[in-house]
């Protein structure tokens, strides 16, 4: 499990909920936004947004109901309005193109956890980890993605320390919670990457 690299590759097929929304400018580029539903193979569909330059989001690719191929990483920002998720998760595009294959939802990260490891059990007796991995960038700069682990691969990554290195193969994931604050109740929806294979250094993405 052990890797001095920081990887983050995100490769997804599925339908474009809506057309792309002006989400900001940096050094004089514009990115746009757009929900991206990635259907899983019970059927549910996760629904990701999707930063993208200006000329990955023009009308003519991104329609909705069209089916799309997004190459690219997952980000991380803090939320500092107060309003909605503290920890904001997105996929930022570095390729968006049509395509007419299959749902497809891989992530590959490579980084180091920044928090404790978070072990529990379901009220099914079923293992989960709660994992928080810090995924470097250019610029020193870090993403900070929630990552969840299941049975047998909870129990290989609960007793892991602050600072360890872990290479790991997912999916990411969209999920619903109700968050109540003042006496008032909200429904938010969290972005997870769900751990499917702990890699090793050497170990080749498929």
């Amino acid at each position: 499990m052990e890797s001095n690299r920081n990887e983050n590759s995100a490769r997804l097929r599925g339908i474009a909920g809506g057309q792309p929304v002006f989400s900001h400018e940096t050094h004089g580029e514009r990115f746009y936004t757009f929900p991206l539903e990635v259907k899983r193979l019970s059927g549910i569909a996760d629904r990701l947004n999707v930063v993208a330059p200006g000329p990955l989001a023009e009308p003519d690719t991104v329609r909705p109901g069209g089916m799309l191929e997004i190459t690219g990483e997952l980000r991380s920002f803090n939320n500092k309005s107060g309003k909605g998720n503290r920890l904001v998760i997105t996929v930022f595009a570095k390729e968006v193109k049509k395509t007419d294959e299959l749902f497809y939802n891989y992530i590959l990260l490579s980084g180091s956890l920044c928090k404790a490891p978070v072990f529990r059990r379901t009220p099914l007796g079923r293992d989960i980890c709660d994992l928080m991995l810090a995924v470097n960038r250019k610029y020193g700069r870090a993403d900070y993605l929630p990552c969840i682990a299941w049975g047998q691969l909870a129990a290989e990554t609960k007793d892991l320390d602050v600072g360890a290195m872990l290479r790991l193969e997912g999916r990411v994931q969209s999920r619903s919670y109700v968050k109540t604050e003042n006496g008032a109740s909200q429904e938010r929806t969290a972005y997870e990457v769900s751990v499917m294979k702990l890699l090793g250094p050497e170990e080749e993405q498929n």
